[in-house]
């Protein structure tokens, strides 16, 4: 898309595991296994510009300068709970990565995000940091871990979301400007309390199997 800030995954598989999952009759079990194969599609995507360099090895026929990735090991980092289910399936693509976890709640009265965990690696501003959160709703817990994440000494961040609501993507872009977002699909609005329509109703808890 022309929008550096955002960015759809439109792949076929992509669009049709993402189907799958919005179905109210698929399993727990199923939308979990669906979850963890459309996260390993959009990591391959976001993170398409690993800054790279090169190194000297042998193959059985000669050497040559092979290309490897440069730097400090990348950072994802789970906003808690619905998070860890991209989480998984990330890491089956990238194991060396770095782990971190964010935990919020938004306050019933106040609708503000609260704060109740956080812990992330060391060296948070030489690596490559993507907040993984399968609904970008509102965008008000999003922004604020993104706040974090920042106060923490993070300065290249992305953010990778199955799904998407112009009011979230606004709120973020309002927020965090220099913060991309990839995802899945863009879908229509919120609705009076928040969920995003169509949607897939709440990830967490099709994830868990809790209502």
């Amino acid at each position: 898309m022309s929008d550096p800030h955002l960015t759809v995954v439109d792949h076929p598989l992509v669009q049709h595991k993402l189907t799958l999952m919005r179905d109210k009759e698929t399993s727990t079990a199923v939308f979990r296994q669906l979850l963890r194969e459309i996260s390993q599609l959009l990591a391959y995507e976001i993170t398409r510009e690993l800054e790279m360099t090169t190194k000297r090895i042998e193959t059985p026929m000669q050497e040559m300068d092979a290309p490897t990735l440069a730097g400090r090991k990348l950072a994802l980092i789970s906003i808690l709970r619905a998070g860890n289910g991209l989480l998984d399936g990330m890491l089956e693509l990238i194991p060396s990565a770095r782990v971190g976890f964010v935990g919020l709640y938004r306050d019933e009265e106040t609708l503000e995000p609260v704060q109740y965990y956080f812990k992330v690696p060391d060296a948070m501003g030489d690596r490559l940091v993507i907040a993984v959160d399968p609904m970008l709703a509102t965008g008000n817990s999003s922004v604020a871990a993104i706040d974090l994440l920042k106060e923490a000494g993070a300065t290249n961040i992305r953010f990778l979301c199955l799904l998407a609501a112009p009011e979230g993507i606004a709120r973020m872009k309002e927020a965090h400007p220099d913060v991309p977002i990839v995802t899945a699909a863009v879908d229509a609005r919120l609705n009076e309390v928040g969920y995003i329509v169509p949607g897939l109703g709440d990830a967490g808890d099709r994830m868990f199997g809790t209502k």
